[in-house]
């Protein structure tokens, strides 16, 4: 793997897998916009490296184990698109949804453009946030 594909693999890893907020400005340029992820409450905003680094702490507060594995990753002349498998165990509170030390999962794909200087500078996802849900209400009972 080499190029985008390899820094998209390096951002999930130290970002998202590992929750290395002060890795975000290695990865991302000054701004990122979110340009369509149905249920991310960040939908529609552009946010900089700190408001990225905001999003990335409270996402991960209720999962902080999660992990991101690509499946399969396709590119071209400036977007990475990515298919993956998410997994984590509800260890905090979620709205609605006290913890319960379960394991949840999900399934997606996102499209991660690419600047010239190959930072990412926004995504489009599709995600199953309502298998999300439905996982959480069944491990409520």
């Amino acid at each position: 793997m080499s190029g985008r594909k390899a820094k998209l693999a390096a951002f999930i890893e130290a970002v998202w897998n590992r929750g290395e907020a002060a890795a975000v400005p290695a990865y991302l340029a000054p701004a990122y916009t979110i340009h369509h992820d149905p249920g991310d409450p960040w939908e529609g905003r552009t946010l900089d490296h700190a408001g990225f680094a905001a999003r990335l702490i409270q996402s991960r507060a209720p999962f902080p184990d999660q992990r991101f594995t690509a499946l399969r990753m396709a590119n071209d002349a400036d977007s990475v698109i990515m298919t993956w498998t998410w997994s984590a165990t509800h260890l905090g509170d979620f709205p609605g949804f006290p913890a319960t030390g379960r394991t949840v999962r999900m399934s997606g794909a996102t499209a991660y453009s690419f600047d010239a200087e190959d930072h990412l500078t926004g995504h489009w996802q599709i995600a199953d946030r309502l298998g999300v849900f439905q996982q959480l209400q069944a491990n409520k009972g």
